[in-house]
């Protein structure tokens, strides 16, 4: 039988093909990741009314995240308790109720169970209490990010967070209101597995000036890896990949957004607004963090975050070989609303389903799940072991932090992958 300690090596600079494609090994993932983590379900920005709600997944969970008309913020499957057709079609919106369309039970934005219109021709009346929609035990949210887990005694979500928050915060912080999401997800089905575009977005940008060539000129490769750092948190499995940029550069040269479609042709307006949010970074984040012009962040176990294009992406998992991707475009909360439309455009002309970059990522991610599950491979694992040692401590930034070339961010991936399957092995 194969056992977890087979598919990742101690060190995790081995990985076994069978981690991306075996139905039994998803199958324990669901119980020990899924089950368990810390997953992400949407932003306040989405529901900051009384009786909004918007839909999301926790693995392949159907779930409706709303506020109620408490203001507090309420997670429930979308799954009525009658006979388990979803309550909620639409994907957003606002409202007072959600009725199941067999027997129009209807459920409140929290969940309750209100009305049954057959029970006036019975006797026996049931307990309403009792059939409320399941409601998601945990739900926590931090600067608007909104997580919920099935797991009663996780730790909290800051604590989850842990050293992440230091980098993420390098980005959240920069807006005096922090940031929304604007409008809905995209959502696409990519045949590969979930983790491949989750290890991508972790760390993996020295493949830009291959994979992208057409559009990423090899001079701003040479620059990743002159002043890149690559960061791994604790507790492992978070990562931030980014440019420190040198004392006395110029803001235009730092200012989030100014590198995008909308910094570069949204005219004189845009970018003053943007020069003015970097003029104000150091005394909002700190000198070293004003300095950050990031690249790829992770979240374990699958929210991805791309700095330049402002997009926060999670990986849906639909089985071992098919992904339901989705992407939002992020702004500046408190940006004028003409100018977050032309800010939208960093996200959509590239990492949207549309955009040229994804289209490319997504199509190494369904090539590498195909090489992950030909036949007569499985005694060659991948190697993810270039820079192994390299990661250090620095003295400014927490966590283990190397070279971008250092493929630290997926050797702690999977090494604490490997050990939430092992602890889900131990007792079966």
């Amino acid at each position: 039988m194969t056992t977890a300690k087979d598919l990742v090596s101690d060190d995790g600079a081995w990985v076994n093909r069978k981690v991306w494609t075996d139905q039994a090994i998803y199958e324990l993932e669901k119980k020990a990741i899924f089950a368990k983590a810390w997953l992400f379900l949407g932003h306040e920005s989405q529901i900051r009314s009384p009786g909004d709600f918007v839909q999301a997944f926790m693995c392949e969970t159907p779930i409706i995240l709303a506020r109620g008309f408490d203001d507090k913020i309420h997670a429930s499957i979308n799954s009525c308790s009658h006979r388990g057709l979803p309550v909620c079609r639409a994907d957003s919106g606002n409202t007072k109720r959600f009725v199941c369309p067999y027997h129009n039970w209807s459920y409140t934005v929290a969940g309750e169970l209100k009305t049954i219109p057959q029970e006036s021709e019975v006797t026996h009346k049931p307990d309403k209490s009792l059939l409320g929609l399941k409601q998601v035990p945990r739900v926590e949210s931090w600067r608007g990010m909104i997580f919920g887990s099935f797991n009663e005694d996780v730790e909290s979500l800051e604590d989850y967070l842990g050293d992440m928050r230091f980098y993420l915060d390098a980005f959240f912080l920069r807006f005096p209101a922090g940031i929304e999401f604007m409008g809905a997800p995209h959502r696409w089905l990519i045949n590969a597995n979930w983790k491949l575009p989750m290890e991508n977005q972790l760390g993996d940008v020295n493949h830009g000036a291959f994979l992208h060539g057409a559009l990423i000129p090899r001079e701003a490769q040479d620059q990743i890896e002159a002043i890149g750092y690559s960061c791994v948190t604790e507790p492992g499995g978070h990562g931030a990949t980014f440019r420190l940029m040198p004392d006395e550069t110029a803001a235009s040269e730092i200012a989030w957004g100014l590198e995008g479609m909308g910094g570069i042709f949204g005219g004189a307006e845009v970018q003053e607004y943007l020069l003015e949010v970097q003029a104000r970074a150091a005394e909002r984040v700190g000198d070293i963090r004003a300095r950050m012009k990031g690249l790829t962040y992770g979240i374990y176990p699958n929210l991805s975050f791309l700095w330049s294009n402002t997009s926060f992406k999670v990986s849906h998992p639909r089985g071992p070989g098919q992904v339901e991707y989705w992407s939002w475009a992020v702004v500046p909360a408190d940006a004028p609303d003409h100018i977050k439309k032309i800010l939208r455009t960093n996200y959509s002309s590239f990492f949207g389903p549309g955009g040229i970059l994804e289209q490319e990522d997504s199509e190494a991610w369904t090539q590498q799940y195909i090489g992950s599950n030909i036949d007569f491979a499985d005694d060659r694992p991948y190697y993810y072991g270039l820079g192994l040692g390299d990661e250090k401590p620095h003295p400014e930034l927490p966590g283990l932090v190397s070279a971008t070339a250092n493929e630290y961010y997926g050797r702690a991936f999977y090494t604490r992958w490997r050990q939430a399957i092992e602890a889900v092995e131990a007792r079966t």
